[in-house]
């Protein structure tokens, strides 16, 4: 399954922020997760995520570890536009 988490952050990223990040990263990418892109952006989020997760509850384990030093954040599910266009609505 395919999601898309956008993030505001709580401090612009530091070094040590960027080392925690890459320890929970490695631990998701045990867990299944794969990190297709990060981007950071202007605008309403800080950090767009696509990540791929083998379902609901893992991206949910991901989302819930990496609360921390983020403001908010909003993890939407995403179906590709292929696949919707297969159900011949």
């Amino acid at each position: 399954m395919w999601f898309i988490r956008l993030v505001k952050l709580k401090n612009p990223p530091s070094k040590d922020m960027t080392e925690w990040l890459n320890k929970v990263r490695a631990e998701a990418e045990k867990w299944g997760v794969k990190f297709h892109q990060t981007y950071f952006t202007l605008g309403s989020y800080d950090v767009v995520t696509i990540l791929e997760a083998p379902d609901e509850k893992t991206a949910l384990r991901l989302s819930l570890k990496l609360q921390e030093g983020t403001k908010s954040a909003e993890t939407l599910v995403a179906i590709s536009r292929e696949e919707v266009n297969s159900w011949n609505m």
